[in-house]
């Protein structure tokens, strides 16, 4: 009975070990001997150390909602991560809160503001009781980068502001009426702007979503919108918690969400995921030399067995590795949403070919594939 219970409360601790390379797909293990509980995650790199944040998961199904809150980790090596607790909360107080205890909150992502000094982490939220439906994103702010971070606020991106890259037809209700268009499919009404239209009032969906601070210190949350049927690009901020209003509609109709971005040599790289729900499928990428466009679409950059399900797994992160060269790591998830604590995590090395990127799958690897 006691061990049954260990189980239904999540993994059971093992040993501590010292990790010297990546294993993709098996168990991590924290300081604690617990399999590290960060999924859909990114990090933040500050003063020789990583900051890993992600969703902290229970056992069963009911861990697909957020009963805890946002975990996070430290290490100085990337392969040994140390617990440092729960960065944000959820509230157990107040049934009224937007993040109470039952709600829905995923992909947290944490950006540093030199401005104002704040640590500023901004997530997907799922009202409690509302499905899918409310598809806001949460912003919440801290003094230390382990927090505690304080939750302020949700929003619908952008209200009453077109994108900048809106044509007149984008904009303009054809002549036979936007409920015509419901006959259509959901990529043939993104492409025809129903849903920047229908939702041009209220603000738009947002869903799987990333934080990027580009080079000049401006950062975009890039996010799925338009019942996940199109990305969007959305300037924050100078203090990093809200919009300027300025926002770029990409690929209408590509069904794309899981976003991952990086910079490299002027040049941005987008990774994606299809929409199929839990199960996986393969990754596409895309990339500009300017955040608003024009995107070169370019196809799955993942190769070898499984590539066309991106190795069972989706996009969550890349990560700049320091003081090497041209080193990103990709980072996925292996959802288990059955019993979602012992998701995986899949990290691979990005490698550059000719303008463009592949990743393929390695057993085990270290950062010395960065030195050849």
């Amino acid at each position: 009975m006691l061990l049954s219970a260990l189980f239904a409360h999540g993994l059971l601790a093992q040993e501590a070990r010292i990790y010297n390379n990546f294993k993709p797909g098996e168990l991590w293990l924290d300081n604690n001997g617990v399999h590290i509980n960060a999924h859909g995650g990114g990090i933040l790199f500050e003063n020789g150390i990583y900051y890993w944040f992600g969703e902290h998961k229970v056992a069963g199904r009911q861990g697909n909602k957020a009963l805890v809150g946002v975990h996070c980790y430290s290490s100085a090596d990337l392969y040994n991560w140390k617990d440092e607790g729960i960065a944000l909360s959820v509230d157990t107080t107040n049934e009224n809160s937007e993040i109470t205890r039952g709600c829905v909150i995923e992909r947290p992502k944490v950006v540093f503001n030199e401005k104002t000094q704040k640590y500023v982490m901004w997530f997907h939220l799922e009202l409690k009781g509302q499905g899918y439906s409310a598809a806001r994103c949460g912003v919440a702010v801290s003094d230390n980068v382990t927090g505690p971070y304080k939750y302020l606020r949700s929003y619908r991106p952008n209200p009453k502001k077109w994108p900048v890259n809106a044509t007149e037809k984008d904009t303009t209700i054809p002549e036979s009426g936007d409920t015509a268009l419901l006959k259509l499919s959901g990529n043939e009404r993104a492409a025809a702007g129903y849903y920047l239209r229908r939702d041009y009032p209220v603000g738009q969906m947002s869903r799987d979503m990333t934080v990027f601070v580009d080079d000049d210190g401006k950062a975009y949350l890039i996010y799925a919108s338009e019942e996940n049927y199109t990305m969007h690009i959305a300037e924050l901020s100078s203090d990093y918690t809200s919009f300027t209003g300025r926002w770029y509609r990409l690929f209408p109709g590509g069904h794309r969400e899981a976003p991952a971005i990086f910079k490299r040599s002027g040049r941005y790289y987008l990774i994606t995921s299809g929409c199929t729900g839990w199960a996986p499928n393969a990754a596409r990428y895309a990339v500009a030399t300017s955040l608003f466009g024009p995107w070169e679409d370019k196809g799955n950059p993942c190769v070898g067995k499984d590539s066309e399900i991106t190795f069972n797994s989706q996009s969550t992160f890349v990560l700049p590795v320091q003081n090497k060269k041209d080193a990103f790591v990709f980072m996925a998830d292996r959802w288990k949403p059955e019993n979602p604590i012992d998701g995986r995590y899949i990290w691979l090395p990005v490698k550059f070919i000719d303008n463009g990127i592949r990743i393929q799958w390695f057993d085990e690897w270290n950062l010395d594939f960065f030195n050849k």
